[in-house]
Formats: structure tokens, C-alpha cells, sequence
């Protein structure tokens, strides 16, 4: 459908994600509730008939651009299979389109399976690096918020026995002042204040058990002062989460993957968000995946979904 030029910052691109996983389901409940709807206005996209499913018809206020990826069939659902990823790359695809026309001014994606998106597209690491390609950024962040609790990570989907050689001074600089950023433009923190991880247990132990936070973090730390930005650490990762730490802090800086999410997925799974930091436009996702075991039963909660729906229409600009 067309959008009129002169409404284009009013607009919000929401992608359905796999249809055969849990994203249809998750975006039709969210934008059931009147309070999601009334944030902004929102175009949904993706093929109708894996929307159809979930939602008797469009919510007031939103639009939907139905690519018929699928032909008009109804997917299948509670697996992952090569059709259903090509569709999911559609969805993207047409809302980056929209993007860099300006049609739109943010973006929430619904989960893919990046695995099966690989038999379409072999370059393809996840949302965040797709859409950093595609903007021609190079320096950009996976950054998680849930309440007033923050992380961002250094390294994104690697090995684990690539972390340590890819933990380097430049990089824990750069996730850092890039979470510092977010922290001053989307969340209005004028003075953040950040608390750095250690890469090995306990912080390493003053070099005993590893020398990478003498040699590379505590000088990007340095670095980051010099800056003006406020860091302490590195701290041990498995006391960083507890309450009396993480409350002190507007943001936790981890140095790989699940050293930043296990923490935050146990105690917030079902409210935590995922945004990509360092785009020219906003864009978050829940930071769960397609959940394909309860797939088309009902029983996806959508809390998530509605964090990061409320966030890209508070953040949009």
C-alpha cells in the first residue's frame, strides 16, 4: 500500500518474523491491547494469511502490507523449514526498503531462524549485523534493557573459544561508548554511569586465571575516562547482576553473549528487549526467538513483544 510522504515520521514497520514460529501470534496479541495501538501508528508486515491466524482483522490505526511470500497458504507451523525463512527475509527486506525511503521511522522485528535463513542466505549472522550491512554501518551494538536494568556486549554470535582473541581494546571501547550514547539519546541519563565486566572468573584474579582485563580492558577503560564517561570494573560477571551492583549502575558492559544475557534472561525473560544501537533509526525486537514448541497453541506470553513495540514508538523519531 502507498504512505503518504507527509506521515511518514508517524509511521512504525513491524515485521512478522518466521510465520512459523511464535512471531504472528505475539504481534497480533500485542496489537490487540489499545494501549500498544494508541503509541503510534503502525504498519505490519508480512504474509496475511500467518497474521490471519492470530487477529480476526487489522487493529485500528495500523496497516498491513501482506507480501504473499507464501502464496496465499497458511505456513507451517512449529518447525523450521526453508520456506518460511525466505518469507522472513522478505519482511525484512521490504522494511529496510521503506526505511531508506523514509517511509517509516523505527522498526520491530518479530524472531527469525537464523539457521534456516542461511540456506537462503549464507552471509546472514542475524538481525542486528543484516541490518548494519545494509545501512553501511560499522560500528553498531546489541544492547538489552528490561525496567531500569542494561547491558550491551562487546562480542555478538561468535564461538566461545573466538571471545578471548576478539575481545580487543577498540572493541570494548566502542560497545561502550556506544551503550553510553543510547543511554544519553533514548534514555535521557545525563550522567550514566557503567560498570565494565571482566572477561575471565573473578575479574581474572589480579592476572592469576588471565591477564585480558590488565591487557585490553582496564585500558579501555582508561581510554573511556579520559572521555569524561564513568566506568568502574572490571567486575567479576557472576556477581555483576546481583542487586546491590546492577542497581548502581545505568548499564553493564559483558564481553560476550551469555555473559550479559544469562543473568538478564532468568530473572526478566519475558520483558527483555533487544535494540540495535548505532542504526539511523530505532529499532528493537523481544529478545526471545521463534519458540517453535508452542507455536500456534496460544500459550506465547507477549509481554516482550510489547516492551519492544512501546519502546520503538517512545524512541522513534
Amino acid at each position: 500500500m502507498p504512505i503518504s510522504r507527509s506521515n511518514r515520521n508517524k509511521f512504525i514497520a513491524i515485521t512478522l518474523g518466521d510465520p512459523g514460529g511464535v512471531g504472528p501470534e505475539v504481534i497480533a496479541k500485542s496489537l490487540n491491547d489499545s494501549k500498544i495501538t494508541g503509541l503510534a501508528r503502525f504498519i505490519i508486515i508480512g504474509d496475511y494469511s500467518a497474521y490471519s491466524s492470530f487477529a480476526k482483522n487489522i487493529p485500528s490505526g495500523c496497516a498491513f502490507i501482506d507480501t504473499n511470500s507464501l502464496k496465499n497458504a497458511k505456513p507451517a507451523i512449529g518447525s523450521p523449514n526453508r520456506l518460511n525463512a525466505r518469507a522472513s527475509l522478505d519482511y525484512l527486506d521490504l522494511a529496510i526498503k521503506l526505511l531508506k525511503e523514509r517511509s517509516v521511522c523505527g522498526l520491530v522485528t518479530g524472531p527469525v531462524c537464523k539457521e534456516s535463513i542461511r540456506d537462503c542466505n549464507n552471509n546472514f549472522v542475524g538481525h542486528t549485523e543484516y541490518l548494519a550491512e545494509n545501512f553501511n554501518i560499522k560500528d553498531y551494538g546489541m544492547f538489552f534493557s528490561v525496567d531500569n536494568i542494561r547491558t550491551i556486549v562487546v562480542t555478538r554470535h561468535i564461538p566461545l573459544k573466538d571471545v578471548p582473541k576478539s575481545v580487543t581494546k577498540k572493541k570494548v571501547y566502542i560497545a561502550t561508548k556506544l551503550g553510553f550514547n543510547a543511554l544519553k539519546g533514548f534514555f535521557g541519563i545525563k550522567r550514566p554511569k557503567i560498570a565494565v565486566c571482566g572477561l575471565n572468573p573473578h575479574a581474572g584474579e589480579g592476572g592469576k586465571i588471565g591477564d585480558e582485563e590488565s591487557k585490553v580492558i582496564i585500558p579501555a577503560m582508561q581510554r573511556l575516562k579520559k572521555d569524561g564517561i564513568l566506568v568502574d570494573g572490571p567486575f567479576a560477571s557472576d556477581t555483576v547482576f546481583t542487586p546491590n551492583v546492577i542497581c548502581a549502575y545505568d548499564l553493564v558492559v559483558a564481553m560476550y553473549h551469555d555473559q550479559g544475557l544469562i543473568g538478564l534472561k532468568t530473572m526478566h525473560f519475558n520483558k527483555l528487549v533487544n535494540m540495535t544501537v548505532g542504526l539511523p533509526f530505532i529499532r528493537t525486537s523481544p529478545a526471545h526467538g521463534t519458540a517453535f514448541n508452542i507455536a500456534g497453541k496460544n500459550k506465547v506470553d507477549p509481554a516482550s513483544m510489547k516492551e519492544a513495540i512501546r519502546l520503538c514508538a517512545t524512541f522513534a523519531k
